[in-house]
């Protein structure tokens, strides 16, 4: 917003905007978390191996690489509201079909579509709220996407607690005498249900509504948002910056038309989204468990380190929300890697010194504490920084012509290095160890700085049309 002009901000307005696009990453967190809690239903019903029981918990991410794709392109062509409400109903389909499933088959490919609700809402709730928000506010409203990711992973953990509790475990029947595993999977069906019908009561991205010539359309969103004065100044603004380009936005945008090169802010997004996955956060999240009590803690403290993790990450993700349009997302971003690395090789290091014991790493009281306490600060590190600011940086950094294909590339990038770093883990641990394997993690951290110092430019405070690349 420009000087003068936030009097007329709609906040209220804003507000519910937000709230309704960031359910859209509460989806994204329960999507991947209602897995945790069901691996012993899936098993027995499908009589799987472990292998097979990895492939079956995995296979939401290839939806999810699929799904963040295509719907930057996607949002393009038919509206960033648009494809978050066939995100829904993707969710809604996801979740009837996986309580459903009598195969192995059937159940990866519900949680593929899945997966391709998830890509979508991981892309697109982050660019909508960048679209639609002040610039001098814009990084902490986007920030709490990642505090309600965090909130939906969380939340399923909490209603798969509640039904096996209730049933007796979750192989146990439940209501109409089926097992509680499925009935994990069909209580999904509520907060989808609930984010497709909010998103009937929001508005259409102004600026997709200017690039496909409807502009009274978006003069309209603009003017609830920021009064008519404002708005007027707006879809000038918008149209000034999507005037040097009189197609429509497609893939070969990417190019730099002059030079013949991909774009440089092209790189800056997928080595951003690379670099988020490189640092190995999801060995947290997905593997917590298992890895605390590979090094000696009984299975209900590793449970109890879990759950102090998620809160420590809810911390870390509120402190952004106050800290990113002050210090700015650059400053950010370094200090989460430096701190990162930092708490990595301190892991690294406390598993190299440990002992093998019946096949698995042993630490003495002193360094499994230490080890303990460096994790979690690397939590807190990555949530304050990496965790919300990557997904910030997305929504924000491209010019308006190329930001669904920015995004369509860089969320491909994400979630394909998600699946890799989280399908390599167990291999890793296994073959080589977990010292090398956390020593590789530190590495892109010590990288992911200097990637930073030389290919981020800061966006905090600057409007989406000054965005170049």
């Amino acid at each position: 917003m420009h000087e003068g002009s936030a009097e007329k901000v709609n906040m209220a307005f804003v507000a519910a905007i937000v709230a309704v696009a960031t359910i859209g990453g509460f989806m994204f967190g329960y999507d991947s978390g209602v897995i945790n809690g069901t691996q012993e239903g899936l098993e027995q019903a499908f009589d799987l191996s472990k292998l097979g029981t990895g492939f079956n918990v995995g296979a939401i991410l290839i939806g999810c690489a699929i799904g963040a794709f295509l719907a930057g392109r996607l949002a393009d062509l038919i509206g960033r509201r648009t494809v978050m409400m066939i995100a829904a109903l993707l969710f809604v389909a996801s979740a009837i079909a996986a309580g459903a499933a009598n195969s192995s088959l059937l159940f990866i490919l519900a949680r593929i579509v899945g997966g391709f609700g998830v890509g979508a809402a991981s892309v697109l709730s982050p660019v909508y709220i960048s679209e639609v928000t002040p610039a001098a506010i814009r990084g902490r409203l986007s920030s709490i996407q990642q505090i309600m990711i965090i909130t939906g992973l969380t939340g399923a953990f909490v209603a798969n607690y509640v039904l096996a509790h209730s049933a007796g475990g979750s192989m146990a029947p439940l209501w109409l005498g089926l097992p509680a595993w499925r009935w994990m999977f069909w209580m999904q069906v509520i907060p989808a249900a609930i984010y497709f019908v909010a998103l009937l009561f929001i508005p259409e991205s102004p600026r997709y509504l200017v690039a496909r010539g409807r502009e009274e359309d978006a003069r309209q969103v603009l003017t609830r948002l920021f009064g008519p004065t404002e708005a007027n100044r707006k879809v000038a603004e918008i149209s000034a910056s999507l005037a040097t380009d009189h197609h429509r936005p497609k893939f070969a945008d990417l190019i730099d038309r002059t030079s013949g090169k991909v774009r440089p802010i092209v790189w800056t997004g997928i080595g951003l989204a690379m670099f988020q996955q490189l640092v190995g956060i999801n060995i947290v999240f997905y593997y917590g468990a298992v890895l605390w009590q590979s090094v000696g803690f009984s299975e209900n403290d590793a449970l109890l380190i879990n759950i102090l993790s998620g809160s420590l990450s809810i911390l870390a993700c509120v402190a952004t929300v106050f800290l990113i349009d002050r210090i700015g997302r650059k400053p950010l971003l370094l200090i989460g890697s430096a701190g990162m690395t930092v708490t990595l090789a301190i892991v690294a290091i406390c598993f190299s010194t440990g002992s093998f014991e019946g096949g698995s790493l042993r630490l003495s009281d002193q360094l499994g504490t230490t080890a303990l306490l460096a994790a979690n600060f690397y939590v807190i590190f990555f949530n304050l920084s990496w965790g919300p600011v990557m997904w910030v940086m997305l929504g924000e950094m491209y010019p308006n012509q190329i930001r669904g294909s920015g995004l369509a590339i860089a969320g491909f990038a994400q979630w394909i290095t998600n699946f890799l770093i989280s399908m390599s883990f167990p291999a890793l641990a296994a073959g080589v160890g977990l010292p090398v394997t956390y020593g590789f993690y530190a590495l892109a951290a010590f990288l992911s700085f200097f990637f930073v110092r030389k290919m981020v430019h800061e966006t905090k405070g600057r409007e989406l049309e000054d965005m170049v690349g």
